[in-house]
């Protein structure tokens, strides 16, 4: 049996001199804090004992740089995944996965997976390089999906503001991939199941152009047309949820709204949810939860 430190110390220092004994003792004292402290700093508790994260899954390169995203798997899958847009004006900006557990939760706890995918961002990178990320996004959870415990054909996609933009280009201009291509993720489809979208702004040929606030918007307009999701409108979308506020003065509600009647008119599968009050990013809490409550729902009844 070991030995506990305490008192192999004090069978050490019982024949040494009173004055040493006590400097021993206080030594002992100090490394026993020390200790404790650095237990403290280096262990961390899970996020959540039902999910587990898979970060900084690569799934393409570009200009010297990886592109990226994170799984977040539950503990009792059905399935099922939401690939997540990581995107706000275009910029995919990168925060510990940890963190984002909390506004996955609803989806996590019906057994959903979770894939935050970051694009090339802004202002590197402008909004068509983005939706050609993420098309390659889904076309490699696609080819990897039973690495994932995932069926290819029950992908979602979700996102607000720009990361409604792509969602919705995902959803309405997808296409089966390029089967000449040498690269085995490019011959895969890149089509989603259902898609929610957030405050989207859908049609980008009254918005290119120099700006400072969203540099990803200055582009060539003559490539505005490809990228507009409310040109790409038909039958064949798939289900689709716009959720949009009244108040929203970035995006105003009109745009979700033109969406939802070309979708509608089209005989898709859609619904137009408003949010009474609500400003571009659900910033009251109350709203956030009702928009999360049906993004959650929506995809639980779609996949």
């Amino acid at each position: 049996m070991p030995v506990p430190c305490w008192l192999a110390s004090r069978v050490f220092a019982r024949n040494l001199p009173g004055g040493i004994q006590m400097r021993i003792l206080r030594l002992l004292a100090f490394t026993v804090v020390l200790l404790a402290a650095g237990c403290a700093s280096t262990s961390t508790a899970p996020t959540a004992a039902s999910v587990k994260i898979t970060a900084d899954i690569v799934y393409g390169h570009k200009d010297g740089m990886a592109l990226f995203y994170d799984v977040f798997t539950p503990s009792k899958q059905n399935g099922s995944a939401v690939l997540y847009m990581v995107s706000g004006g275009w910029f995919s900006r990168w925060q510990e996965p940890q963190k984002r557990v909390a506004g996955f939760q609803q989806l996590l706890d019906r057994g959903i997976t979770v894939i935050a995918v970051h694009h090339g961002s802004a202002p590197r990178f402008k909004v068509p390089e983005a939706v050609a990320d993420v098309r390659r996004a889904v076309r490699h959870v696609r080819v990897n999906a039973a690495a994932y415990h995932l069926d290819a054909n029950r992908l979602g996609v979700w996102g607000g503001s720009a990361g409604g933009h792509l969602s919705l280009m995902l959803g309405l201009a997808s296409d089966q991939g390029n089967p000449a291509a040498t690269d085995p993720i490019e011959r895969a489809s890149n089509w989603v199941k259902a898609v929610v979208a957030y405050y989207p702004p859908v049609d980008l040929r009254r918005m290119t152009g120099p700006s400072e606030r969203f540099p990803a918007l200055d582009f060539d307009n003559k490539l505005a047309a490809d990228i507009s999701p409310l040109l790409f409108v038909d039958k064949n979308d798939p289900p689709t949820l716009i959720i949009h506020g009244t108040a929203d003065t970035l995006v105003p509600i009109a745009s979700g709204r033109s969406i939802y009647d070309a979708l509608k008119q089209a005989g898709v599968t859609t619904e137009f949810i408003p949010i009474e009050g609500g400003d571009h990013g659900f910033t009251k809490p109350e709203h956030r939860a009702k928009a999360t409550r049906a993004m959650a729902e929506w995809f639980a009844a779609k996949l």
